[in-house]
């Protein structure tokens, strides 16, 4: 008897109508006062995000990503006069940095471009991938600056400038490593007294760091999604961590991701085969068909139509099953995206 032949998907089969007024612009009132659908069973469940702990299972654990966001976005000018906005995509060694810069004539090599009317930033170049980024040095150390001058970088659906609001709730409350250009948005839900009843009922947690690049909100252009090129972003999975998800194992407990950021990282780290620790660059394109081997839970937001997200939670819980998980999420009017509601997914096989 054959097996049957492994359906190939298209772009078209990840779009959806989404009505605008559903786009989350601020964030709810509280953190854990988000509603969460509960997507494990045949038919969804409207819950709240602090029903969570009971969801899980004593000895579960919950893995993070505990990157924290920089102020990446800044607003300056040319010596001619011209505006220029910059995105820092990664800061590197030697107070340099890779950015996004959009300008009405892009720099030349050599020039410079001041920032906050506080400093001056010299153009070395083109860099990154397909020289699509600029090559920046600053006078001192970037973080310092950006966390001085820069603005939070909101994404482009979010139709407001940064306030204090954005600068508290665009960041989680266990956010540690610097590098972020995005939130890990799943993340944002967890407030201390939600993790203090995890950690009471016997679901400890781990942490990875993948520093989320502004590449998570590029669409995807192509049909065939085997023609797209995926960006790429640091990530490290500790040796703690793998320690806890063996750990886990043993004991019977489900690997929860708290986010894509985070599946990204674990599945990265155990493309070998098994999981181990890793340090350095994942550009991994999850679609359906993907054979997951660390992650038996995610809990996610509600992401773009047609977006390399939809793809990798459509490859974890099933597409038909998303496709109609979402549809659920738009007619009981969930809210969308970065600052919206959350979703709790088990893996399908």
């Amino acid at each position: 008897m054959h097996s049957p032949v492994p359906r190939e998907f298209m772009l078209a089969d990840f779009d959806f109508d989404l009505p605008p007024e559903l786009i989350a612009q601020h964030p709810a009132a509280e953190r854990s006062a988000s509603r969460l659908l509960d997507g494990r069973g045949a038919l969804p469940v409207d819950r709240v995000f602090r029903d969570l702990p009971g969801l899980l299972q004593p000895g579960d654990l919950l893995v993070f990503n505990d990157t924290r966001v920089i102020k990446a976005r800044l607003l300056g000018e040319k010596p001619t006069g011209g505006a220029v906005e910059a995105l820092v995509e990664r800061v590197l060694p030697g107070n340099e940095v890779w950015a996004h810069l959009r300008a009405s004539k892009s720099p030349k090599p050599g020039s410079v471009v001041r920032f906050g009317d506080a400093f001056d930033a010299v153009v070395l170049g083109r860099a990154g991938p397909e020289a699509s980024l600029f090559h920046l040095r600053f006078p001192q150390d970037p973080l310092v600056l950006l966390e001085r001058h820069g603005h939070v970088p909101l994404p482009p659906y979010i139709t407001h400038s940064d306030t204090a609001e954005d600068a508290a709730r665009y960041q989680t409350v266990f956010a540690r490593h610097p590098g972020a250009v995005a939130a890990p948005t799943a993340a944002l839900h967890f407030d201390q007294p939600l993790l203090d009843t995890l950690q009471a009922r016997g679901v400890p947690s781990a942490a990875v760091t993948l520093h989320v690049g502004a590449g998570t909100f590029q669409p995807v252009r192509v049909e065939q999604l085997s023609e797209h090129r995926m960006h790429s972003e640091w990530f490290e999975v500790t040796e703690a961590t793998v320690a806890a998800i063996e750990a886990t194992r043993q004991r019977g407990g489900r690997v929860v991701a708290v986010g894509t950021t985070t599946l990204r990282a674990l599945e990265s780290a155990a493309r070998g085969g098994t999981l181990v620790p890793f340090s350095g660059e994942t550009d991994i394109f999850i679609t359906p068909g993907f054979e997951f081997r660390v992650v038996d839970l995610l809990l996610t937001n509600f992401h773009l139509p047609k977006s390399t997200l939809m793809m990798l939670v459509s490859a974890l819980a099933g597409h038909t099953h998303v496709k109609a998980l979402y549809r659920h999420a738009v007619e009981s009017r969930y809210r969308f995206f970065s600052y919206g509601d959350a979703m709790l997914l088990q893996r399908s096989r």
